[in-house]
């Protein structure tokens, strides 16, 4: 059901939080890749609760060798004969990597069990399985982070209909996107239940509001931070080179090349 909405925190707050959060993503990172730490970030929610977004917002000033995102498409016919954390195991992180999962194993809890893309027998051993899957990362050093994104059925709504006509977000819209709004109570039972099986003290679930997508941002990037016993890395000592003198070399002329047409030019 409909929540009341707190108000939207103002841009400039936002911005200036956002860069702060990030600096210390930045350096989170460095700590990662210098100990050799595998960090996951799990990122879950409804449709249109603000994941993309946040994620975007973290991996932004990111290093992509260090920290990549994880988003994987539908299973092929050969997958879906294979065990099924089977294709997200090799997603995972070597050491000093970042995954962050854009969906993940919970697809099972989630969609397939709702739309009926799973059996009931795999849904059940998925929730058996899950826990000890998740158990067995955080025994083998793993850190594993998990958020949901809780967004209102209201608020859902506005933002299908402003991805409907927008044509720079159209494409996050798919026919099974609209099908949830009509799932909407069969969704709020399938999340309830993953959380009563999988919200376990090595891997526990941290719910983010996410009505407002700013809060959700700096709300979700400054938990990670504060999970995480990170510190500082001193850099590597670099000094720009003096340019060496010039042993005569000349450039082609222009006209020898093919450059792109000047179309700033025309604004």
């Amino acid at each position: 059901m409909a929540g009341k909405k707190a108000a939207t925190l103002p841009r400039k707050e936002y911005e200036k939080e956002l860069l702060r959060l990030q600096t210390e993503l930045v350096k989170l990172q460095e700590w990662v890749r210098a100990s050799g730490t595998r960090l996951v970030v799990v990122f879950e929610g409804r449709d249109a609760a603000g994941k993309g977004g946040t994620i975007k917002r973290v991996a932004e000033h990111l290093n992509p060798r260090v920290a990549r995102i994880a988003a994987l498409p539908k299973p092929t016919e050969r997958e879906r004969t294979q065990w099924y954390f089977q294709r997200y195991v090799e997603h995972l992180p070597a050491a000093g990597e970042i995954v962050l999962f854009d969906r993940s194993w919970y697809n099972r809890a989630g969609v397939e069990h709702v739309m009926g893309f799973c059996t009931k027998e795999e849904h059940q051993l998925f929730l058996r399985q899950c826990p000890i899957f998740e158990r067995m990362l955080v025994e083998a050093g793993v850190l594993v982070r998990k958020y949901w994104f809780s967004v209102s059925d209201t608020e859902q709504q506005e933002r299908f209909r402003k991805r409907l006509e927008d044509p720079l977000r159209r494409w996050k819209l798919s026919p099974m996107d609209l099908e949830s709004i009509t799932h909407w109570e069969a969704y709020s039972r399938a999340k309830d239940e993953m959380l009563v099986h999988t919200d376990i003290s090595e891997a526990p679930w941290y719910v983010v509001e996410s009505d407002d997508k700013r809060r959700a941002r700096l709300n979700m990037i400054a938990h990670l931070l504060s999970s995480v016993p990170y510190h500082d890395v001193p850099p590597p000592v670099l000094e720009l080179p003096e340019r060496p003198a010039s042993t005569g070399y000349q450039r082609p002329p222009r006209d020898l090349q093919t450059y792109v047409p000047d179309h700033a030019a025309s604004l």
